[in-house]
């Protein structure tokens, strides 16, 4: 009998990271849907803004999590107890990130530079790692980073931001390579502009907008959470068994210009 992808995610556990909102809050309702259980990463555990509620109506399990990412103590302790809930961890999402406003690279200063190298790259290191060591021993796993389109292309003001991508989508090789024969796949997702909290206010002025829609060059629109978190439970799941090592671009054909 030929043998088919299989998109299914049943009896995995997840930790997405950064899951309040955006891509996050997305990614772990797709990898619910697909059948796992998840673990939210919020930086504040009190407040899940419903997400516990539309996972467990999936019929899945859902666990809220105190997780600031900058804080690597509180990233390790959610890896811990995501396994100590669930028996597992299969898949870690490492989604949260963040930059500054945008500014000349000539203007950036130290802490700004610390800054998001703090949270984009060393947290993204040092969870994986963590979560790494788990998987390892169980003899399987998958950790899909989310990066951006910024890692691919030089966007003026926002150069920090840019490097920090470009290290995360260079780092899930490094990943990936000494650990594939563990069987430990690391990819990277890497979107364009998405319709988040976190655009709202740059979209918000009409010429950054149109500019962007231009640069969008093969679909000219804006994307949507879905539409990333899609691809995260696809490389999350045995259908994407061959792939590891991967930046996966999810920009419109903003590259292919």
């Amino acid at each position: 009998m030929t043998k088919l992808p299989d998109f299914s995610l049943s009896g995995r556990a997840a930790l997405v990271t950064g899951a309040g909102r955006g891509i996050g809050r997305a990614s772990a309702l797709a990898l619910a849907a697909a059948g796992a259980d998840v673990a939210l990463g919020l930086r504040d555990a009190s407040s899940d803004g419903g997400l516990v509620a539309e996972i467990e109506a999936l019929g899945r399990r859902a666990l809220s999590l105190q997780l600031d990412v900058r804080d690597l103590g509180e990233g390790r302790a959610a890896i811990d107890a995501t396994i100590e809930a669930f028996g597992r961890l299969d898949i870690l999402v490492n989604n949260a990130g963040g930059g500054i406003p945008m500014a000349p690279i000539e203007t950036v200063g130290e802490e700004d530079f610390d800054a998001v190298l703090d949270v984009n790259v060393r947290s993204t290191f040092f969870l994986s790692q963590h979560a790494g060591r788990h998987m390892i021993a169980n003899g399987r796993g998958a950790i899909v980073n989310i990066g951006s389109q910024a890692g691919a292309v030089a966007l003026p003001g926002e150069g920090v931001y840019c490097l920090s991508k470009a290290a995360v989508a260079h780092m899930t090789k490094c990943f990936a390579v000494e650990w594939g024969r563990h069987n430990v796949r690391v990819n990277c997702v890497a979107p364009t502009f998405i319709h988040t909290d976190g655009t709202k206010a740059m979209l918000s002025d009409p010429d950054f907008h149109a500019d962007v829609i231009d640069r969008i060059a093969a679909l000219h629109r804006i994307g949507e959470p879905h539409e990333v978190s899609g691809v995260v439970a696809f490389l999350a799941s045995d259908a994407a068994s061959m792939i590891t090592g991967q930046t996966l671009l999810v920009d419109g054909g903003w590259t292919a210009r």
